[in-house]
This record gives structure tokens, C-alpha cells and sequence, in this order.
């Protein structure tokens, strides 16, 4: 029953057991495994296209949500923007199954403090290939969200309540997603799809999928590619990874110099979250980008 109010409330965590808190809590990560599982049921659910179309619209938003907010902006705020459409991208990347918008961008300054060394929590050099790309959020240690690293957003009410109940929103995706399915199953039977295969197709392989091309960045990333500047760390820039992940692959230009909201610093470095800040800068949704600077521009030339 403890574990069940854990994978709903992450407040009834209990306090850390050092002996336990760096191995993979594998009740806890229950949900995380199922999720994975579920995505089986493609054999029995059937394919269509309205179904792909769906599952690749919701990886691209959850992405965008995912790199230009929960990373970009929360984690680095190399951008501003009102409550309003901070609360609603935030909520959008709740849904990709990443935990809250806190808990992430907490996690993620620390990856920058400590990168490739010893208090780096998912360091493939130090740690290895599944620990860095799977393993290290699945422990006690790593469901932890640090508030002492993140106080200029623990001060907002509706942040810390997807943190805390950060599997509501993926909930409440799913269950729509299967009422979209059984509705276009009566009202649309030509497109062929119905409430599981919707379920299946648009929650969990996108969301799967969606899952293991972020982590990349903290695996692949700091693995495979090419460094330009000789940072501390060991990452690495990926085209492929760049492309996957709207633009998070140009890892090594964003260990560099992480103050930029643009992390492709050549012209043909396509950075996609870029561009949509951009487009969003221009509707007046978003504003200050933070730019890439002078000095910075000129090293990534030479």
C-alpha cells in the first residue's frame, strides 16, 4: 500500500537508506517497466494510420515541451515567459512520463555542476552505458527531487503539484487518448482505429519512444560524436542525436557555454527547439533569448 500512494504521490517517499539508495528500487519502478511492456499489446491492437499519426504529433509536442522548457527554460532559464505559458508547456512535458518540471531541471543542474565526475548521477564514462541511460533515475536516491537546487521554482504552487503527483497528467493523457480512440471507432470506423490501439499507439510507444531519444543525451551523447571545445566533461556533438532530440545533440556546445537558449552554433547545426522559440518569440509567447555570445561565437568558427 506504501509503494501503491508512492507511484501516485511522490511526498510519502520516504527518507533515504544509505545502503539502498544508489540500487534500482524495483517496486517503484513498477509503472516504468509496464510501460515498456504495454507496448506489446501493437500484436493485438492493430496499426493505422490516424494511430501513427498521432503517437509522432505527441512525440514532437511532448520533445519541443521536453527540450524547450523543462530543459531550456527551467533548468537553464535562457529565456523568459509568462506564468501562463510556463504552467502550460510544463504541463505538456508532464505528460511524457519524465516527472515534474522540478524534479528535472533539479536533477539536470547538478548533471551540469558535477558532469563525468563522481557526483555526476549518470556519467557513461564513470557508470556505464544502461546506468546512464535507465538505471540511475530508478533508485531512491534519484526519485529524490533536491529543492535546495531549484528555489526560483519551488516558489510556484501548480510546479510543485506536478512534482508531486506527477503521474496524473500522463494518467489523465492516456484516458483521453482511448476516449479519442473508441469515438473515432464510432463515428469514423473508415480510419480504422479504436480506443486501445489509440491507448496503445499514442501513449505508450510514443511515449516510450519519446523516453529512451531524450536519455540518449545522457548516454550516446557523452559517448559518440565530435568535440569541439575541450570541456571538463566528456560530451559530445551528434547530428543524429541532434535531429532525434530537436536540436539537444550539439551536447558539446551546450557543456561550453549552457547560458544560450540555441544549442546549434554553426548555421547548418539544425536546432529545432530553436527555430519553435523563435517562432514563439514572435507571436509574443516567449522573450529575451538568450543569445549566443560574441566570444562564443567566434571559438565555435575557429
Amino acid at each position: 500500500m506504501r509503494t501503491a500512494r508512492r507511484w501516485v504521490d511522490t511526498e510519502t517517499t520516504p527518507s533515504l537508506d544509505a545502503q539502498r539508495a544508489d540500487r534500482i528500487d524495483w517496486l517503484r519502478a513498477a509503472p516504468f517497466v509496464a510501460l515498456h511492456l504495454a507496448c506489446l499489446a501493437v500484436f493485438w491492437v492493430g496499426v493505422s494510420p490516424v494511430a501513427i499519426a498521432v503517437a509522432v504529433a505527441l512525440y514532437a509536442i511532448r520533445m519541443f515541451a521536453l527540450t524547450g522548457f523543462y530543459h531550456r527554460y527551467f533548468s537553464h532559464r535562457t529565456f523568459r515567459t509568462s506564468r501562463g505559458v510556463q504552467f502550460v508547456f510544463a504541463l505538456i512535458g508532464a505528460s511524457s512520463v519524465q516527472r515534474g518540471p522540478l524534479w528535472w531541471a533539479a536533477h539536470h543542474r547538478n548533471h551540469h555542476r558535477h558532469a563525468d565526475t563522481a557526483l555526476d548521477p549518470h556519467s557513461p564514462t564513470l557508470l556505464g552505458f544502461f546506468w546512464s541511460h535507465a538505471g540511475w533515475f530508478l533508485t531512491p536516491r534519484g526519485f529524490q527531487t533536491h529543492w535546495e537546487r531549484i528555489p526560483d521554482l519551488a516558489q510556484y504552487p501548480e510546479l510543485r503539484w506536478l512534482d508531486r503527483y506527477d503521474t496524473a497528467i500522463p494518467v489523465a493523457l492516456a484516458a483521453a487518448l482511448y476516449g479519442l480512440g473508441a469515438l473515432l471507432e464510432r463515428v469514423a470506423p473508415q480510419w480504422g482505429t479504436s480506443g486501445g490501439q489509440m491507448l496503445v499507439w499514442g501513449f505508450f510507444v510514443s511515449t516510450v519512444v519519446l523516453f529512451h531519444a531524450t536519455v540518449t543525451i545522457n548516454s550516446f551523447a557523452h559517448r559518440f560524436g565530435k568535440r569541439r571545445f575541450d570541456t571538463r566533461d566528456d560530451s559530445r556533438n551528434n547530428v543524429w542525436l541532434a535531429l532525434i532530440t530537436f536540436g539537444e545533440g550539439w551536447h558539446n556546445n551546450h557543456h561550453f557555454f549552457p547560458g544560450t537558449v540555441r544549442q546549434g552554433f554553426r548555421w547548418y547545426e539544425v536546432d529545432l527547439t530553436w527555430y519553435g522559440l523563435k517562432a514563439m518569440a514572435l507571436l509574443g509567447l516567449v522573450r529575451e533569448l538568450k543569445p549566443i555570445p560574441a566570444w562564443v561565437a567566434a571559438k565555435a568558427r575557429g
